[in-house]
């Protein structure tokens, strides 16, 4: 009987609300993700500078950083417009580097997946179908 009445007010207490499900935050819109996707787009024209002056090694080290802000800022599930075109902007020149040194596999794969990024974008824009 005594175990009855523990089972009974363990059962009774767990029949409670639940709690209200927390809002889903955006997380493209918090300062931090913000800050990366600046970080990355400084970093891309950085880099497309240092390309553009014959200084490959510098731009490949410019790249090379850039490379996990921008898995990071496209990890989220609905990354923001500027971040899309920070990495693209990123994979445009890696791939227009690899091409400049006849590594043209590699090269196309990451046109390929510029390509590929806009491709289904949402909203679709002049500029979003150019690139």
């Amino acid at each position: 009987m005594r175990a009855f009445v523990i089972l009974a007010a363990i059962v009774i207490t767990g029949c409670g609300d639940a709690p209200a499900p927390e809002p889903r935050r955006d997380p493209s819109a918090d300062p931090a993700y913000v800050l990366k996707v600046q970080q990355l787009a400084d970093t891309t024209h950085q880099a497309e500078a240092a390309f553009q002056q014959k200084k490959p090694d510098d731009a490949a080290a410019l790249i090379e950083k850039a490379e996990p802000l921008s898995s990071e800022v496209l990890a989220v599930a609905k990354p923001s417009l500027t971040a899309m075109e920070a990495a693209s902007d990123l994979d445009d020149l890696y791939g227009r580097m690899l091409l400049s040194n006849r590594h043209y596999e590699w090269a196309m794969f990451l046109f390929q997946k510029c390509s590929a990024r806009w491709k289904y974008w949402q909203p679709q824009t002049e500029d979003t179908a150019r690139r």
